[in-house]
């Protein structure tokens, strides 16, 4: 593990042409933040950068060789139904790489389709550099002599991935520490965000997250407004907060309270955020989130939450059958435990999740769960994981 007592800004210049290839949200911001610490890293060499780019990517001058705003999908239906996007985006950025022969390609995270650009990648000769490593750990772990073939350098993210890699085989491997590790940080007090939404901090502020893609909404959305009315019932004081991602849209997430029974008095006693993800959750009492990158957020501001996901019918039979952890949520994966109430598929419904959100209210548990999930925020390592990862890129370039 490399340590920022170490770090120093690199005096040598050098040329460095490099392929980034992010396909979801997290992995461009992710991105996004290493093209920056690259940067700062090497101050004096000149950077060229493209690949498949989000709108931080772009944001940080990353050319865009396919855009992936439109690839950030899952499950069998609808991957299927877009199959010819992601076979035009493969072969795109296939033959970008031939012709523009990058010193290196850096894939992060979206192991589906980056783990087969690696295979044939690496086959051409082209140095192939993975960026948070694929989870398989729980997910298909036979692919890890895909790793073990194609790829160059692996940088892990969560503290048990590098040792996992190693009794399997994968000697380049080096946990650099979670990206978000450090930098989840809320811009304002409780006080003051429950003054800008018109929310009375003395009370209790109950927080949901469904998600960023729209098949998130669609199905985990409705138990939420369920478990909303079951609560305001059972606590009456209760204010109620619904954090609309950044990848989704307001009008989204009204047209899904419009179709609620209850709908009248969802529009009037729900507050609606937009942009203030990390606000809402520090301002919180509880919370309930889909299970993804905003749990671990939750995690680092230490708010203590119920993890939830919903799928299809049919990609939770296929998919689910082929998952092989004990927990869902990473703050469990981390912590090597259930200290986070997990309920999938089947298991949300809205009165089985009130009832959660309900017990996590009373002062004990609350304050228990606070402190389980500050030892897991001190497991997940220091702040600088951006600039370790883009050292140890620098390291295997040679510069």
């Amino acid at each position: 593990m490399l340590s920022l007592a170490c770090y120093h800004p690199l005096d040598m210049s050098a040329r460095l042409k490099l392929m980034i290839v992010a396909g979801e949200p997290s992995g461009d911001a992710h991105s996004a933040a290493l093209v920056r610490a690259l940067r700062e890293t090497a101050p004096n060499s000149e950077f060229e950068f493209f690949g498949a780019t989000g709108p931080l990517m772009r944001g940080e001058g990353v050319e865009t060789t396919v855009n992936s705003d439109s690839l950030a999908i899952m499950g069998i239906v609808e991957v299927t139904r877009v199959f010819s996007r992601f076979i035009r985006a493969f072969r795109t950025l296939k033959a970008s790489a031939l012709k523009r022969k990058p010193d290196a390609v850096v894939l992060v995270d979206w192991p589906e389709f980056n783990l087969r650009l690696a295979s044939s990648l690496h086959r051409q000769g082209i140095k192939v550099i993975y960026y948070i490593s694929p989870q398989l750990w729980g997910w298909r772990p036979r692919r890890v002599k895909n790793i073990r073939r194609d790829v160059d350098l692996l940088l892990s993210i969560l503290p048990f991935e590098a040792e996992w890699y190693r009794e399997r085989g994968v000697e380049h491997v080096e946990y650099v520490g979670h990206p978000l590790s450090g930098e989840v940080k809320a811009s304002q007090t409780r006080e003051e965000f429950c003054a800008q939404q018109g929310l009375d901090h003395t009370q209790p502020v109950i927080t949901f997250l469904p998600g960023s893609r729209h098949k998130e909404l669609v199905r985990i959305m409705p138990p939420m407004l369920d478990a909303i009315s079951f609560l305001s019932r059972a606590r009456p004081n209760a204010q109620f907060v619904l954090v609309v991602a950044p990848s989704r849209s307001k009008e989204e997430a009204l047209e899904l309270i419009a179709q609620n029974s209850n709908a009248a008095w969802l529009k009037t006693n729900v507050t609606i955020v937009h942009h203030e993800t990390r606000e809402a959750l520090a301002a919180s009492d509880v919370a309930a989130v889909a299970s993804g990158t905003a749990t671990l957020e939750a995690a680092l501001l230490c708010t203590p939450m119920v993890i939830v996901y919903k799928e299809s019918a049919i990609n939770w039979h296929t998919l689910g059958r082929l998952i092989n952890v004990e927990h869902f949520g990473l703050a469990n994966l981390v912590a090597g435990k259930r200290i986070v109430t997990e309920l999938m598929q089947n298991d949300l419904t809205g009165e089985r999740l009130a009832e959660e959100l309900s017990n996590l209210l009373e002062p004990e548990r609350n304050e228990s769960l606070r402190l389980e999930l500050q030892r897991v925020a001190s497991q997940l390592g220091d702040a600088g994981a951006s600039e370790k990862a883009a050292q140890a890129i620098l390291n295997e370039l040679g510069v």
